[in-house]
């Protein structure tokens, strides 16, 4: 595998296009033979415009002065300094043929004086800190060779690339480059290798491309690129290296990559879109490296891979292969490393894989094996992790007997990659075990580590998996950050032996390779992603971005319920980001600490018996404390009905705290006007700090309203059996004399409608990411109440004023005060209908059907409110639309969505972004509860791992009772309804509902 590595750099390297150009041109390096002087003047240029200030123009610079030839080194294997010249030249002249700047982190722009060099055919400015863009002037040379790899140039791809039409070699890898891929690169007949990869590059492939048919090496990886992977590569007849990752492309991988039988290296992964069954590879006799990552391939892997004799690697992992193994890969003898990893894999694991004949280091981790084939023995080159079927998540493999749990436990904290390390009151274990392609190892009983894959293109090192910081760092416990783990695919923190209940999660990230200064080693972007208990957590998620920094301290804090005694931290490479900065190989998950503590007091450790005591002690203390709280309430009087009210705080389990009249008063100031922060149909809101500093929020409901009593009931009963990051949290309740009170946390930037809607000076402008990322956390708070927490609740009054915001700008979904179980077999309410005009669905609003789709709807109005900065029901363009919906269907129809976009944003946003969260926004308001979709399906299409449904159907069925009358006018020509049919079907006296 280094040599795989050594030979992609040195397709770069210098020297290799020094020997070349000697042999091929004669070049030749004479003192006594000079440069023209328009040469000189030239490069004289060419060191301004980059930056460069240590060329000597005192000496020749076709001499072998050490500041104009520094050669690549062992000793400095990323830096080249070396101008060639060739002195063939009948006059007895010497011209500039090559400049290699490699390493020198110039920061200048690129060169327009390139283009006096009339001579030059090989420019390497790779590894530097250039900006800008292309100069069109360059359009005019004779470049053959030219690599502006690992820069931060911006801009459009130059379509006048095309022009120069003698390049054979290009390469632009890890730049800023935007847009499509210009279609003037198929005029590039000559090109051999072209390299895009680490781009932001857009659109579909040109089919120009197809006139590539010298093509040897194509890598497009980590770009944006839109459509499916084209059929045109068939063209490509000579390829020999063909690398795409993550590029955006969609599957299924096409039957014409068949036709390209010149392949040693395919790597393809991370593909959207449809799956497919395995490709036909079996002409690929030359394949030595072989990656099908999270394609979506499905079916068993063809018994014709092992006929491809001289292939090293295989990687499989991620799909959706099944099947067994006994002679599918067995006679290929070459194999160093097999990854089939998360796959369908069944039946008896191989002995020939099993008993170790093979030197090879083979993952056969998360498949369905059958159990009783697993290996008595654990190896470094054998990863079992959740390899095997019939196994709960709480037994160890065959090999790991010996760690059966002896007790249980209720926290952990590992320094991960690091020794042992105590930070006050907390031991952090050590993690210091050396990794590996394929290794799942216990550390103790309490804990396991498995990983996946190794770090491509470049020499393997036993300190691989573990980053070293070389600088000093000033941040508090350092020690947690000297050192940390890293992965180049997969890493999984396997944590047994826990006590089952709810438990908090804190994962330690520090940056502490990459750097943030004026040099190349800043130009990296490492991007992975978080599971914790199978559950993604973070999405791309960059250190370097979090901490606003390197060398900074990033933590993130998630809850998690532990079921069967295990807690699983997964961390995933999906192929983004750079691989080539500072060196290559420079990639994939790095994590330096993990926090697990568990949300409840441990049991005493004192045995059984009294653990019984304690347990039956505690639930007879509880009934207690709420038999208590009941008859308060009676003796009070303060519910309306001592009776009726005792039998419905009987069935509420309340988890909240129980606050005083006196210290609420204290906190609010006794209420003061200048404390109100809100104005409720059930009350006001006031803020108040309790005696040790907590901010919070204070509801004050009137204990007159019969409304205000359901309410309150209804709150306490619902969210204080709820938590959730996107639901505000009910910190408890105040019950004295005639007073109801509601204590919350305090959100410092009020609701969604006063930040979109409002004007002012202290007005806050939400820019597109902050938008989006408050409309991705709305749908994450009902996907929780619709589908994962313990009781499905449906909302019934989701909108804008009931998004609280706090001081990050974080959305929190509040007021459950007309919130319902969600119950599948009775889903028509028959009490009044409840809500808040524009935004209840039809069919609830109309018919009192309720379901959680309810919810959906409403969420598709405060989605649209979102990308278009106005309140539906208060924007009205003119007297054929009644409401914001109304326009945004009808723009739909005419293919505007972008007229809807708030002008507020400017041109600061990405336009796929707004279309998907427009069309996504119009989905869930459909007519049809039938066709709207899942929570759970709107976060996958808002973060973009789903395409969005096309929207189903015409203007909405309830057209004429909601007045949604501008497009059933336009498209469907139905007579006009007079505005006040768009009144609340709820009775006159709950309209304080409808605000």
């Amino acid at each position: 595998m280094a040599r795989v590595g050594e030979n992609l750099e040195n397709l770069f390297g210098s020297l290799r296009i020094i020997f070349l150009i000697i042999i091929s041109t004669g070049a030749i390096r004479v003192k006594s033979q000079l440069l023209p002087q328009n040469e000189v003047k030239a490069l004289e240029e060419v060191a301004t415009q980059l930056g460069k200030q240590d060329w000597n123009f005192k000496v020749n610079p076709c001499s072998n002065d050490t500041s104009w030839f520094t050669p690549i080194s062992k000793h400095r294997p990323l830096y080249n300094n070396s101008i060639v010249c060739t002195c063939s030249d009948p006059g007895g002249e010497c011209h500039v043929i090559s400049i290699f700047l490699k390493g020198q982190d110039l920061a200048g722009v690129l060169p327009r004086a390139i283009v006096k060099l009339p001579y030059l055919k090989n420019l390497d400015l790779t590894r530097n800190y250039l900006s800008g863009n292309i100069p069109s002037e360059w359009a005019s040379t004779k470049l053959e060779f030219l690599s502006l790899s690992v820069n931060r140039l911006t801009g459009p791809m130059p379509s006048y690339l095309g022009n120069i039409s003698t390049l054979k070699v290009l390469a632009i890898e890890n730049n800023q480059f935007s847009g499509a891929v210009p279609l003037q690169l198929g005029n590039l007949f000559s090109l051999e290798i072209l390299i895009l990869s680490a781009n932001n590059l857009t659109g579909t492939l040109p089919l120009a491309l197809s006139n590539l048919t010298k093509l040897t090496e194509l890598r497009i990886s980590s770009n944006n690129f839109i459509g499916k992977i084209p059929s045109f590569i068939q063209s490509w007849k000579h390829l020999q290296k063909l690398e795409i990752q993550a590029s955006g492309l969609e599957g299924p991988i096409p039957s014409s990559i068949s036709a390209l039988n010149n392949l040693t290296e395919l790597r393809i992964s991370d593909l959207h879109g449809g799956g497919s069954e395995f490709p036909h590879l079996e002409n690929m006799t030359k394949i030595q490296l072989l990656m099908l990552r999270s394609c979506n391939i499905s079916g068993p892997i063809p018994l014709n891979v092992a006929a491809t004799e001289k292939l090293k690697i295989l990687d499989l992992s991620f799909n959706r292969l099944e099947g067994n193994l006994s002679t599918n890969l067995e006679g290929l003898t070459s194999l160093e490393n097999v990854y089939l990893t998360s796959n369908l894999l069944s039946g008896p694991i191989p002995d020939w894989i099993k008993n170790g004949d093979t030197r090879a280091e083979i993952d056969l981790s998360r498949n369905n094996f059958t159990e009783s084939t697993l290996p008595s023995t654990c190896r470094d080159t054998l990863n079992l992790f959740k390899s095997a079927s019939g196994g709960n998540d709480s037994k160890v493999v065959e090999c790991l007997k010996s760690y059966a749990c002896s007790k249980d436990r209720y926290s952990l904290h590992i320094n991960c990659g690091g020794g042992a390390t105590k930070m006050g009151s907390i031991t952090y274990e050590a993690d210091e075990e050396a990794g590996a392609a394929a290794k799942y190892v216990p550390i103790k009983e309490s804990w396991e580590i498995s990983n996946t894959g190794h770090f491509w293109d470049k020499s393997r090192s036993s300190s691989d998996y573990i980053a070293q910081n070389l600088s000093t760092l000033n941040m508090k416990n350092s020690e947690l950050y000297t050192r940390a783990r890293l992965s180049p695919l997969s890493l999984t923190y396997y944590v047994r032996c826990l006590g089952n209940g709810n438990y908090s999660v804190k994962l330690h990230f520090a940056e502490i390779v990459m750097r943030d200064n004026r040099s190349f080693y800043a130009l990296g972007r490492r991007i992975f992603d978080v599971y914790v208990q199978g559950k993604r957590v973070l999405k791309d998620f960059n250190i370097v971005e979090e901490a606003k920094g390197v060398d900074k301290v990033i933590i993130q804090d998630f809850k998690a319920v532990v079921k069967d005694g295990t807690l699983e931290i997964h961390l995933h490479w999906a192929g983004k980001g750079t691989t080539a900065v500072p060196k290559r190989g420079t990639y994939g998950p790095l994590i330096s600490a993990i926090d697990v503590e568990s949300d409840f007091k441990p049991p005493s450790s004192d045995g059984g018996k009294r653990k019984k005591f304690i347990v039956a002690g505690a639930v007879v203390l509880a009934l207690f404390l709420i038999l208590i709280m009941v008859g308060v309430l009676w003796w009070k009087g303060c519910l309306g009905g001592r009776v009726r009210k005792e039998q419905e705080l009987l069935g509420l389990d309340l988890q909240t705290g129980i606050f005083t009249f006196r210290q609420i008063k204290a906190a609010t100031n006794n209420f003061d006007p200048a404390n109100k922060i809100g104005e409720g149909g059930f009350g006001s809101v006031f803020k108040g700090t309790l005696s040790d500093g907590t901010v919070i929020a204070v509801k004050q409901l009137s204990s007159k309203s019969k409304q205000g009593n359901r309410e309150f009931l209804n709150e306490i009963g619902m969210i204080s059996a709820l938590q959730h990051p996107n639901l505000v949290r009910l910190y408890g309740c105040c019950v004295e004399g005639n007073q109801l009170l509601l204590v919350y946390e305090f959100m410092e930037n009020n609701s969604l409608a006063h930040t979109l809607f409002d004007t002012g000076e202290s007005q806050l402008n939400l820019d597109w990411p902050t938008r989006k990322r408050i409309c991705v956390g709305i749908a994450k708070g009902l996907a929780f109440l619709h589908e994962e927490s313990a009781l499905k609740i449906v909302h019934r009054d989701i909108k804008t004023t009931n998004i609280l915001l706090d001081k990050d700008l974080n959305p929190k979904i509040s007021d459950f005060g007309l919130a319902k179980l969600d119950e599948e077999e009775n889903t028509h309410i028959s009490t009044r209908v409840a809500g808040t005009i524009g935004y209840m669905a039809p069919e609830y609003a109309l018919y009192g059907y309720l379901t959680y789709k309810a919810d959906v709807y409403s969420f598709g109005v405060v989605a649209l409110e979102i990308v278009v900065g106005k309140a539906n029901m208060k924007y009205i363009p003119d007297e054929n639309f009644v409401s914001l919906l109304d326009w945004a269907l009808f723009l739909q129809q005419r293919g505007n969505l972008m007229e809807l976009v708030d002008p507020r944003l400017g041109s600061k946003f990405k336009k796929e972004e707004i279309v998907r969260m427009t069309k996504v926004a119009l989905l869930c308001a459909n007519s049809s509860p039938a066709l709207r979709p899942t929570m759970s399906e709107v976060v996958d299409m808002l973060e973009g791992r789903t395409a969005v449904h096309e929207q189903v159907g015409g203007p909405s069925i309830y057209g004429e009772e909601l007045g949604f009358k501008g497009s059933t006018d336009k498209f469907d020509q139905i007579s006009h309804h007079s505005s006040s049919r768009t009144q609340s079907s709820t009775p006159r006296s709950d309209a304080s509902l409808i605000t």
